[in-house]
């Protein structure tokens, strides 16, 4: 009988001990992109104000900085929901495995395009992925032989652009906006050289995605606010951010056109504008039934209102999905389904 009362007590201090963690923390923690955050926000506020749960807590930590955060374990002290401006990598997943994130739900949210912009003050830029990479990357074929860059001007890259010193102000690597710049701008530029070509791996990555170390490319690890000051102090400035940030602040910058095509609503709704990606959200399924809200938190982000072409996202610079890519990931939200690399 005393044992039997002694087992009854002990599974009653484990369930005690389980309800407790999960309900020590009552509010969805939300790391991630700062090209995600203002989105992320204003579907936390939104959820917020439905009074049924608190508002999600929301943190600009860059996409690289979300995920390790986010891959680094289960429970009350690791966060729900990373935020991404790129989808995660296979060594990110695999992290997330090793430290026992084993169920994630991978949801697209919708694009964004990378801009080069300066200020309004300054000279009108029409540029091409090529000039952008001449202008940036730590080394660059001159005759066949990788040297180091140069290029001092823009009009030293082409000379039909402004003979201004080149300065561009850009995302540091925790920034997924960096990942694919080098992706999107960078290596495209680079690769198709037959000289890149013939490198191994390891060498065509360093020799296309290091940028420069002499002055030229000053890295910005906060937000993009410190980017539009840097080069709203300095008009011949170049700086790289997204469309939803230029959106935000048209009044103030200006955005060049990129291989001939601007930045727009439409051209990057329609792939037309070639410096565009999608945005993603990952949810941590297995905090789904321990922190309250994280169901109704992706009805509300998947839901029209806030994600359709009219919808309140869009009024803070997301472009939506097509209609069929927006009910197929809402349906997967809701679904949580497993992700596969």
């Amino acid at each position: 009988m005393i044992r039997k009362t002694m087992a009854v007590a002990a599974v009653a201090l484990a369930a005690v001990a389980v309800t407790g963690t999960a309900q020590a923390r009552d509010q969805i923690r939300i790391v991630g992109s700062s090209t995600v955050y203002p989105f992320s926000t204003a579907v936390a506020e939104a959820f917020g104000k439905g009074g049924k749960f608190k508002t999600p807590v929301v943190e600009s930590t860059g996409t690289g900085g979300g995920m390790r955060l986010f891959c680094s374990g289960v429970g009350e002290n690791f966060p729900d929901i990373t935020n991404a401006s790129r989808r995660i990598t296979a060594s990110e997943f695999e992290n997330c495995a090793k430290n026992g994130v084993t169920a994630i739900t991978e949801v697209i949210v919708g694009f964004d395009g990378i801009v080069f912009i300066n200020s309004k003050s300054g000279p009108k830029f029409t540029l091409t992925r090529e000039q952008m990479y001449k202008a940036t990357a730590k080394d660059v074929l001159v005759g066949g032989k990788l040297v180091p860059n140069p290029y001092k001007t823009w009009s030293d890259v082409d000379p039909s652009l402004p003979k201004e010193p080149i300065l561009v102000y850009g995302p540091a690597p925790n920034h997924g906006t960096r990942d694919a710049y080098v992706e999107l701008v960078l290596d495209p530029a680079c690769e198709h050289q037959p000289e890149i070509k013939a490198m191994d791996k390891d060498a065509k990555k360093k020799a296309c995605q290091t940028v420069r170390e002499d002055g030229a490319w000053v890295e910005v690890s906060e937000n993009y606010t410190v980017i539009q000051q840097k080069i709203t102090s300095n008009p011949a400035a170049v700086g790289v951010i997204t469309f939803s940030y230029l959106d935000q602040n048209a009044d103030k910058v200006q955005a060049a056109s990129v291989d001939g095509k601007v930045a727009s609503f439409e051209s990057i709704a329609n792939g037309s504008y070639p410096v565009s990606r999608p945005l993603f959200f990952y949810v941590k399924k297995q905090h789904v039934a321990m922190i309250p809200g994280m169901k109704e938190y992706l009805a509300e982000f998947t839901s029209d209102k806030a994600w359709g072409k009219e919808g309140y996202l869009a009024d803070k610079g997301l472009i939506a999905s097509p209609d069929a890519q927006r009910k197929e990931q809402a349906a997967n939200a809701k679904a949580l389904n497993d992700m596969k690399m």
